[in-house]
């Protein structure tokens, strides 16, 4: 893995170390990968607070400037896609539930695990099942994309599988915007922005 430095950008891929986790989001230039600017918000229920705490929560967000070394430099940002994770997903006109997120911590700390579903706006599909280690407002995400997930919503089913990218690991350097940080004292977070640089490839 290459020479880790805190919330940079250095040799053409977003690396972090945050509470001892270090993660290098795969650029364009890997094999069969890419990276993307991800923007989105997630909702908390309940939230961090001042002391650490179970909580769950769901996020969606876009995915925007993505470079995919698959598809070469004149594709650099034609590609977009959307995320989510822990919220409702319309399939075939059926309506099913994604799995909520969890995680344990503070606002200070905290570490959580999830599921979530990227559709790209050339038809494909990937799923990845990830986990998060944050400190302060900074957060590493890593996982690895799954062959495909089944969703259920008690009467039917439906199989979502990874299109692109499958068998890719996956990594990100984000930051958690908190509109209200008193609410950290006070309750609780209810919603946060989320905002940084997603990877997908081999690394």
């Amino acid at each position: 893995m290459r020479k880790m430095t805190r919330l940079s950008l250095v040799a053409g891929a977003a690396v972090a170390v945050i509470g001892g986790a270090m993660a290098a989001v795969p650029s364009s230039a890997a094999p069969g990968g890419g990276e993307c600017t991800l923007h989105g918000q997630a909702n908390f229920h309940p939230g961090p607070g001042a002391t650490s705490a179970p909580f769950a929560y769901d996020f969606g967000g876009t995915l925007s400037n993505c470079g995919d070394s698959a598809t070469g430099p004149s594709n650099f940002g034609k590609v977009t896609g959307t995320i989510s994770a822990g919220q409702p997903l319309t399939i075939g006109g059926v309506t099913y539930q994604e799995p909520t997120p969890t995680g344990t911590g503070s606002c200070a700390t905290g570490d959580t695990a999830g599921t979530a579903f990227v559709h790209w706006s050339d038809g494909t599909d990937t799923v990845i099942q990830y986990t998060t280690k944050s400190g302060a407002a900074g957060v590493v995400l890593q996982g690895s994309v799954l062959p495909s997930a089944t969703l259920t919503n008690g009467t039917n089913s439906a199989t979502i599988t990874s299109t692109k990218y499958a068998g890719a690991g996956a990594a990100g350097v984000l930051a958690f915007e908190v509109a209200n940080p008193q609410q950290c004292t006070a309750g609780g977070v209810t919603t946060a922005g989320i905002d940084g640089v997603t990877g997908l490839g081999s690394q």
